[in-house]
């Protein structure tokens, strides 16, 4: 998908592990009963929090990204994203609250904070969920039908928006538009060599290598799931297919670093910071906040440097898009391949 908002830098987002309201399905599939706790007024949000945690229940709530110190965002009027984390602690005299929250280490920021985040959108305003126990008998069911989704997102009706956008269409109308010249989203014409075309390298790289665990558009963590799966469910062959979506983790990485190639060194420069930074706050937490900052500086300078001077020529621009239109295609055969061979290894008849 392509976004480009007035007065923003365009984006590319590569939704490579999006199955919509994921939460929801694994409540009903495992007969999780959830319990939500909603107001429209900060005071009441507070005491929902504090009550909740006092029953020793650790809570779910809904805060926006952007308002979170510890994201390092840049705050905008215009500019949200409300993601559940988890709250298991609250200390009001030293008004301190504990989050989990991606990083390896414990996250805190204080209660005004997390109630600025909590409140910036209506929908979500306030919102606290707690869960009771799952049902385990529910557990083999839950992960034949975890599978089942895998593959008809691939390879059936999208659930939402055009067919080209999802499963092994997606990677060929992508692969289209990084060489077409012509034709409407065509890379040349959406993001031609300058900013544009920086912002939509950089949107990319962040989706595929940043927005999840550990890279590779999480094909790593889909392959420790067969894994698992395979003894769960006593299905041998998902061992061998969880090997070809290892190597499809390898392509991912491999595509993210063609996307900033070490060829072209101010580049090489965006990638490095981008995942230093993102291991700095998986590693670090809070205390790596001044260095995130620092970096954030930097990118900013490389921004503004790659809008004035851009380091490739329209023929060079060009011929990145192709190697990454290489890239995109290697993807798609190995994937291809490990969803039929799913697709047999649950039963179905690949299509």
């Amino acid at each position: 998908f392509t976004f480009a908002y007035q007065g923003y830098d365009p984006q590319v987002q590569i939704l490579t592990r999006n199955t919509f309201d994921p939460l929801q399905k694994i409540y009903e599939r495992l007969e999780i009963q959830t319990k939500v706790h909603q107001t429209a007024s900060p005071d009441k949000g507070i005491r929902n929090l504090v009550d909740v945690l006092d029953a020793g229940l650790p809570a779910i709530v809904y805060a926006d990204m952007f308002s979170l110190p510890y994201n390092a965002l840049p705050y905008d009027e215009g500019m949200w994203a409300m993601f559940p984390i988890l709250v298991y602690g609250f200390s009001e005299s030293a008004d301190l609250v504990s989050i989990a929250d991606r990083s390896r280490v414990p996250l805190t920021v204080t209660g005004e904070e997390l109630a600025t985040a909590r409140g910036r959108t209506k929908k979500n305003k306030y919102r606290l969920l707690t869960l009771e126990t799952a049902n385990p008998t529910k557990l083999q069911s839950a992960v034949k039908a975890g599978i089942r989704d895998c593959i008809r997102l691939f390879t059936q009706a999208p659930p939402k928006g055009s067919k080209n956008n999802f499963g092994f269409l997606a990677y060929k109308k992508w692969a289209d538009n990084l060489v077409k010249t012509k034709t409407r989203g065509s890379w040349q014409q959406e993001f031609p060599p300058g900013r544009k075309m920086y912002a939509a390298l950089t949107s990319a790289f962040q989706n595929i290598t940043i927005f999840g665990k550990d890279g590779g558009a999480e094909r790593e963590v889909y392959a420790q799931f067969l894994d698992e799966a395979s003894s769960l469910i006593s299905n041998t062959a998902l061992k061998d297919i969880a090997q070809n979506f290892r190597a499809s983790a390898k392509a991912w990485d491999n595509l993210a670093i063609k996307l900033l190639p070490d060829e072209v060194p101010v580049f090489k420069e965006t990638r490095e910071l981008m995942l230093d930074k993102h291991q700095l706050f998986l590693n670090k937490g809070n205390a790596a906040l001044q260095e995130i900052h620092q970096m954030n500086n930097r990118l900013d300078e490389i921004k503004n440097q790659v809008s004035e001077q851009f380091p490739l020529n329209s023929t060079e621009a060009a011929e990145l898009n192709a190697s990454v239109r290489d890239k995109v295609l290697e993807i798609h055969d190995i994937e291809i391949k490990a969803i039929k061979d799913l697709q047999k290894a649950m039963g179905q008849s690949p299509e």
